[in-house]
């Protein structure tokens, strides 16, 4: 019996802001106060802010909340290999 393909599923929930939730969390590729790198089931996910730091991580669950003032958040889309290289490529230099 083969089993069916698991449904890619992820949820971004935010007020005014400043607490943000993101389910569908695999891992936490790096963090500090002005960005988050998150690795979802939806791909690499990017966070900018202003103090930003984490209220609740659970790898199991799959949920990070995080607090501070939120900038922007951006997919970082890895088919198109320069910006993730380049991204990436500055997190490991």
């Amino acid at each position: 019996m083969v089993e069916p393909a698991k449904v890619k599923r992820q949820e971004v929930r935010m007020l005014n802001r400043k607490p943000l939730e993101v389910t569908g969390v695999l891992n936490v590729e790096s963090f500090d106060s002005e960005e988050f790198l998150l690795e979802t089931e939806c791909g690499f996910l990017m966070i900018k802010g202003q103090n930003l730091h984490i209220k609740n991580l659970s790898l199991d669950q799959g949920l990070v909340a995080i607090e501070g003032y939120v900038n922007e958040l951006a997919y970082l889309d890895t088919n198109s290999q320069g910006k993730t290289k380049g991204f990436l490529g500055k997190l490991f230099k």
